[in-house]
């Protein structure tokens, strides 16, 4: 039987194999993730391997698209495109360590949620009883922890979404879902095992008895609830459901309370979604911030794979989907990684120069979201790119390399071409809105941007590239995990359930897919202007 020797971190693993399979599938069959986000098919370019010595095989026609000549004859590869027949030595070149859990710093909300604690969240005994708020996102999951008898907020964590190596996007891990029962349990235990490694690394690290958790709340997206709960995950396959609500409420919450470990009479509340593409996260973060609660002209933009939009005209919560991809999320760009550390968040661009800084000091491993539109809009400036996103000729036309040591993070004009899609989406989004409420830009009072791409962003550079409508700067709100703020209010409130069911009743939902100018105000925001410009 032929054998991999693979080299990962300078050690060594043996790994035999029967041919047919691909390196992708050899090395997760081995526990050996690495970086993928379309489930093999060489769409994504990210599994990159190094073949260090034996026969590889043809390089593939996706290879050719996505390695440059250079990296070919260094004998990078793509793991899903080789299949190997004979003896191979191989290096990985970015391994996945998951799910990577780092500590919350602060919950957002934490010193604004007034203390009303049911009285069935409170053990009897005397012991401390906690709670826990989860929000379940395509590229992260994050857990806030409360001790129930005050309301304090005693410490949080974020880690990566484990299913990102089964597809950057939720379509992707959707169709893996609905391919086989077997895929989805092994799609839904991956969630389930992260959440309670997350609930373990809390204990271990502050001394928290996860026995006397005795409340949870979780809210998410709909695609990631559906998996967590395996509940109609195969509807949001159709376009007819993505417009209507989605049934995600699990069967039976005891499997996860003993998989956790948690207060054997714990209640457990999983935030409906409103539809099929407009998730509970997107409610949560209406609820934190009291967009509805207010006088018109309340817009909340919560980026992220799938960019939810939400505009309160005084009577009704306009609410749309804008499937913008992973490039917000720092991921599907050829040096991009999700905000960690690592990333290059904030990028100031001079004549000559790229300054830059990077999430806790370390050395850069790729450019995330925020990075990524202070780097395009510096570009915009010095003219090294036009507002359709090509660059200057003097700009090499492999792409313009913003740091040199042994990993280059390069910017290609495939990154700037799929940055545009992804903000076009975004701003046409909010455009239709607009229209839809018989409101304009200048009509809008207050701006709440959340995700972990608004964390960093740069509001001034986001406006001139047309990521954000053009208003006054101090309009604009930096919320950063406002959905997870929404869902600890869900946690604390008596009445948390009962104000997500209004926030229900006081929504519309707009499908982007049916509007006639959704096309038109695409295209025009695919430049790089502010929003609502032409051309």
């Amino acid at each position: 039987m032929p054998k991999l020797m693979v080299t990962i971190d300078e050690k060594e693993r043996i790994i035999f194999f029967e041919p047919g399979k691909t390196l992708k599938q050899i090395l997760e069959g081995a526990d050996i993730q690495i970086r993928a986000g379309c489930n093999g098919t060489g769409a994504c370019g990210l599994c990159k391997i190094r073949i260090e010595d034996g026969e590889a095989g043809e390089i593939m026609p996706n290879e050719r698209v996505y390695l440059e000549p250079a990296q070919l004859e260094q004998g990078i590869r793509l793991a899903c495109q080789v299949t190997p027949s004979k003896d191979l030595q191989l290096s990985l070149m970015e391994p996945i360590l998951l799910p990577n859990w780092r500590c919350l710093r602060s919950a957002a909300s934490k010193d604004t949620i007034p203390v009303q604690i049911p009285e069935d969240s409170l053990l009897q005994d005397g012991k401390k009883s906690y709670g826990v708020a989860i929000d379940i996102g395509t590229t992260h999951i994050r857990l806030s922890l409360y001790a129930m008898d005050s309301g304090k907020w005693l410490c949080g964590r974020i880690g990566l979404n484990p299913q990102i190596n089964r597809g950057l996007d939720v379509m992707t891990r959707l169709i893996m879902a609905t391919e086989s029962p077997k895929q989805a349990d092994a799609i839904r235990f991956q969630l389930l095992e992260a959440i309670g490694e997350a609930l373990q690394h809390m204990s271990v690290r502050e001394g928290i008895v996860i026995t006397q958790v005795v409340r949870m709340v979780l809210v998410g997206n709909t695609a990631m609830l559906t998996l967590l709960t395996a509940q109609n995950y195969e509807k949001l396959l159709t376009p007819a459901h993505w417009m209507r609500f989605i049934d995600c409420q699990p069967g039976d919450v005891k499997e996860w309370i003993d998989l956790w470990g948690l207060h054997p009479e714990a209640r457990i509340d999983v935030m409906p979604p409103l539809a099929g593409f407009v998730g509970s996260d997107l409610l949560a973060g209406a609820m934190f911030t009291g967009v509805f609660e207010s006088s018109p002209g309340n817009l909340l933009i919560d980026f992220g794979t799938n960019s939810e939009i939400a505009l309160w005209d005084g009577k009704t919560l306009w609410v749309t989907s804008a499937a913008g991809g992973p490039a917000f999320e720092g991921s599907g760009i050829s040096c991009g990684i999700p905000a960690e550390p690592g990333a290059i968040f904030e990028v100031d661009v001079g004549a000559e120069t790229v300054g830059f800084s990077v999430i806790n000091g370390m050395e850069p491993r790729g450019i995330c979201g925020s990075g990524l539109v202070d780097l395009i809009a510096g570009l915009l400036r010095v003219e090294n790119i036009n507002c359709r996103g090509v660059f200057a000729p003097q700009i090499p036309k492999k792409g313009l390399c913003i740091v040199e040591n042994g990993k280059n993070i390069v910017l290609t004009k495939g990154d700037i071409d799929l940055f545009q899609r992804a903000k076009a989406a975004v701003g046409a989004g909010i455009e239709v809105l607009l229209n839809k409420s018989g409101m304009k830009v200048e009509d809008l009072k207050h701006i709440y941007i959340g995700g972990s791409f608004g964390q960093h962003l740069n509001i001034k550079n986001a406006q001139q590239i047309g990521l954000l409508p053009e208003t006054a700067p101090e309009i604009i709100e930096l919320c950063g995990d406002m959905a997870l703020a929404g869902c600890e209010r869900a946690l604390l409130l008596i009445d948390g359930v009962q104000q997500f069911q209004k926030l229900n009743e006081q929504s519309t939902i707009i499908n982007l897919a049916t509007c006639e100018d959704f096309e038109e105000l695409f295209l025009e925001n695919l430049y790089l202007q502010p929003l609502g410009g032409k051309r």
